[in-house]
């Protein structure tokens, strides 16, 4: 018997989280080395580029982006979306032996509270329907609850690009993360309407053709190119330890949003299945923010100190002397007379 679509994508959307989450580490690993030989990317160095390590993070991290793609095509977003939760947990777990990041009690209750969440939609997911051509998904596309959407989007966008983000980019984390989230959510439905066409194609029903199918392209384009930039302004404005789990939560939201209304996910469901669904969802964005807050308080304490009693009296005890004190997570807790 062969597995299903949902089985397929299920599958596929868990293969992803394995490869992001390794990922970061690999990665993680070869800046650190770089970082011993040469100068560090957080100054402005390349020396990771000749690290194969950092390289094997960047295969890795395509192989999972495009796993994820393809888990798009045979699942519905309400599924798929949620799922990339276990990429953080994956990481979380792998820096607590490989990188020996300590991951906190609560950072366990975290991984546990996700996996939970994630096991609830799974069994809970409605099943997907495959639109036959390109020209259906444009039906779809073009139906009026998802031109509202559409139109709603577009207007906040444009609202928070030209108005807000003068004003309030550089304080306020919400005016860029608003932005990715809401273009992120029109590039997941492009994305899923080009994986569709594709698997048409390769089935032997070509969809090149169709004018339909290089305006999703060209949608998908756009929004990630916006997407991206935006993304990248908020990491270099904010802590990344904020900007992951707010990103996510709102990401994951409007995506599940768009493709219901789009894709009529939720068509043909009872109201216990949408709302075990809808639990299931909070409960996988309420570990993932318990795993993010407790990695950045850990972050946040001083690792090493390093303190000099500045004085040619040696009669004179440490409360009497001055003190110079550095904190830098290079070095260990000691002191030096």
């Amino acid at each position: 018997m062969g597995l299903s679509d949902n089985s397929m994508g299920v599958i596929l959307a868990l293969a992803s989280s394995a490869f992001i989450g390794s990922s970061f580490i690999l990665k993680k690993k070869g800046l650190k080395r770089a970082g011993a030989s040469g100068t560090r990317a957080g100054v402005g160095g390349y020396t990771y580029l000749l690290e194969p390590l950092w390289w094997a993070g960047m295969v890795t991290m395509i192989v999972g982006e495009v796993a994820n793609f393809v888990a798009y095509v045979y699942a519905p977003a309400v599924l798929v979306t949620p799922l990339g939760a276990l990429s953080i947990i994956i990481s979380a777990v792998l820096a607590h032996f490989m990188l020996k990041e300590r991951l906190l009690k609560m950072g366990i209750l975290g991984c546990i509270t996700c996996i939970v969440g994630s096991v609830v939609i799974v069994i809970h997911a409605p099943q997907e329907h495959t639109p036959n051509s390109v020209q259906e998904i444009w039906t779809l596309a073009t139906q009026p609850a998802f031109l509202i959407y559409v139109a709603a989007t577009l207007s906040v966008v444009l609202a928070l690009v030209l108005h807000f983000e003068p004003h309030y980019g550089q304080t306020n984390i919400l005016v860029y993360l608003g932005i990715c989230s809401l273009m992120g959510s029109l590039t997941v439905v492009s994305i899923k309407a080009i994986g569709i066409a594709i698997k048409l194609t390769l089935e032997g029903i070509s969809q090149i053709a169709y004018p339909q199918t290089w305006f999703f392209l060209t949608v998908a384009v756009i929004c990630v190119i916006t997407q991206l930039n935006y993304l990248n302004k908020a990491l270099d404005t904010f802590n990344a330890a904020i900007v992951s789990p707010v990103y996510y939560v709102m990401f994951t939201t409007l995506t599940i949003v768009a493709s219901v209304i789009m894709f009529k996910d939720w068509s043909g469901q009872n109201a216990s299945s949408i709302a075990s669904e809808i639990c299931g969802f909070i409960t996988v964005l309420s570990g993932t923010i318990i795993l993010h807050a407790t990695r950045e308080q850990e972050q946040a304490a001083p690792v090493g100190t390093v303190t000099w009693y500045v004085s040619g009296d040696s009669g004179k005890g440490p409360e009497e002397e001055h003190l110079i004190t550095i904190h830098n997570s290079d070095y260990s807790d000691y002191y030096v007379q």
